[in-house]
């Protein structure tokens, strides 16, 4: 362990060892504190903030448009200018952070990678410590990787895509990082980190310190973004608005304040995306005791219809009115070695969401695999031949709050139940084991999926869910059916008594009968990820 007396600006709970020390230098450390003890009293009030306004929805009140932000939403005003190197943004590719994905994501072909250390990302110490030091070699030119146990070596090609780091959200902790008696918040320990490190050398080579900004819910929590980053390029010394950022519109009552985000970091904005499945989570937990807003299986849910639908299409025009970036949504299929039919099927669903993008005005679409960005490419590079679509103004659209709270037309049945539970405990027992990224079904799942699980289950609880078979979920048929499905897993998997399922299906079920609707899955994960 560090020895915390030495360190007089921020307590370092975890190991520091190796190349730790790097980037756990004296001078981050005191850069750290200081963005602690200037911001994280806001961080708090804004979190106790969602608190009182999830009081409010669940005792009937829908999102609404602000009325008191109504000049903003009117005003003809425009972002600050984006830089070169996000200008053509078609296809992003998205991972966490650990060596080998950074080099396979940076060299896939794709335009952009966002290096996540949020959702795709457990957050066990090793993990961000190591992810900071894989970007700081990027950076230095380092960044290599050879694979022990099978010899191959990876390297960065020539022409690598732009980086962009996604920061944990403002609810999460990073509890190994204690300033006078609190710990940190992951937000500001991950993004502080990055900027100290590598705001310059990045400048040097003609880029910039580019982030992916998840799941804020007003703009509020986007002015205090804003002065994060105004009081880190003067107390680095690089020029105001060198920082850029894409925003998440991955909650309910942001995309109620699209405009006000924006214009909040209009100094450094550069886009918006729709985060889709963590938009879905938001959408049942903040209405999920209001009984018009009953969703049905997840698998209902899709880009194009509904509140989904509407969402999508008021960010792009929101976006390109503003002169920023509209960013689409994750194709999280993933190849099946040698099977190519299941991969055509596979293919051909992720090839008709991108032209629903493409055709709406998005700018550029996530994929989860390399092997999607070829397929995603053709699509954007065939309906989009300029480097974005801001042009596209989309003056045609106009969404109400009637448009934005739409359910999804669609059943509930006892298929969807099982998926929910088998999907959300496996990810669960990997989040537990280090893994932030788990391939499940044929599908890349990260933590918002798990979210949506266990949310859908409690709502349906909640609300004594009618099942297309005539059963109602009850406590009792969740558990019968929890019992049922962990009878098959551990069947068919051959490690699940070594795994970590004991503590996922009890943290799994516990949340989803809870009473109370737990605001995120990962924050009571959190307290036994490193037990």
């Amino acid at each position: 362990m560090a020895d915390s007396a030495s360190l007089t600006s921020v307590e370092i709970l975890g190991p520091v060892e190796g190349r730790a020390a790097e980037v756990l230098s004296p001078q981050a450390l005191d850069f750290l504190a200081d963005l602690h003890r200037r911001f994280d009293a806001r961080r708090r009030e804004l979190l106790a903030a969602r608190t009182a306004r999830q009081a409010r929805f669940d005792a009937g009140e829908k999102p609404d448009f602000l009325p008191q932000t109504a000049s903003i939403r009117s005003g003809d005003w425009r972002v600050a200018p984006i830089p070169a190197d996000l200008q053509d943004r078609r296809v992003e590719i998205t991972g966490p952070v650990d060596r080998k994905m950074i080099i396979n994501a940076l060299n896939s072909g794709a335009k952009v990678f966002m290096a996540d250390f949020e959702d795709a990302t457990s957050p066990t110490w090793a993990n961000i410590v190591e992810g900071q030091i894989n970007l700081m070699d990027r950076w230095a030119g380092k960044l290599d990787f050879t694979d022990a146990s099978t010899g191959k070596a990876y390297a960065l090609k020539e022409k690598p895509a732009t980086l962009i780091v996604r920061p944990r959200g403002w609810h999460l902790p990073e509890r190994h990082a204690v300033v006078d008696g609190e710990p940190m918040s992951g937000s500001l320990f991950d993004f502080g980190l990055y900027v100290f490190h590598n705001a310059k050398a990045l400048l040097a080579v003609g880029t910039g310190p580019y982030f992916y900004l998840p799941k804020m819910e007003s703009h509020l929590e986007a002015r205090l973004w804003n002065d994060v980053f105004v009081h880190a390029q003067e107390a680095l010394g690089v020029p105001q608005g060198t920082i850029k950022v894409t925003v998440l519109i991955e909650t309910l009552p942001a995309a109620f304040e699209m405009d006000e985000i924006i214009y909040e970091l209009r100094e450094h904005m550069a886009g918006l995306n729709c985060g889709r499945w963590d938009y879905i989570f938001s959408y049942i937990k903040r209405l999920g005791r209001q009984a018009d807003a009953l969703t049905p299986d997840r698998s209902a849910m899709v880009m194009g219809k509904a509140f989904l639908g509407a969402y999508s299409l008021a960010l792009i025009k929101t976006c390109h009115r503003r002169g920023a970036f509209a960013m689409g949504g994750m194709a999280a299929q993933i190849p099946v070695r040698g099977d190519p039919a299941v991969n055509e099927t596979a293919f051909a669903k992720v090839r008709a969401d991108k032209e629903r993008e493409a055709g709406d005005g998005h700018d550029g679409t996530w994929v989860a695999h390399p092997d999607l960005v070829p397929v995603a490419m053709e699509v954007f590079d065939r309906l989009m031949p300029g480097a974005n679509q801001l042009g596209k103004l989309r003056e045609d659209v106009t969404i109400d709050r009637e448009a934005m709270l739409k359910v999804h037309d669609g059943v509930r049945t006892l298929a969807g139940l099982r998926d929910n539970i088998r999907v959300g405990v496996q990810y669960i027992e990997a989040w537990l084991r280090g893994r932030g990224a788990v391939p499940l079904y044929n599908l890349m799942e990260d933590a918002a999926t798990a979210e949506i699980s266990r949310a859908q289950i409690w709502q349906w609880l909640q609300r004594g869910a009618k099942l297309d078979d005539g059963q109602t979920v009850t406590p009792e048929l969740f558990k019968r059916t929890l019992r049922e499905e962990m009878a098959a897993l551990k069947a068919d998997l051959p490690g699940f008594e070594t795994g970590r399922f004991a503590e996922a299906i009890d943290l799994f079920a516990r949340m989803s009968l809870a009473p109370e609707f737990e605001e995120f899955l990962t924050l009571p994960a959190y307290e036994i990820l490193e037990a």
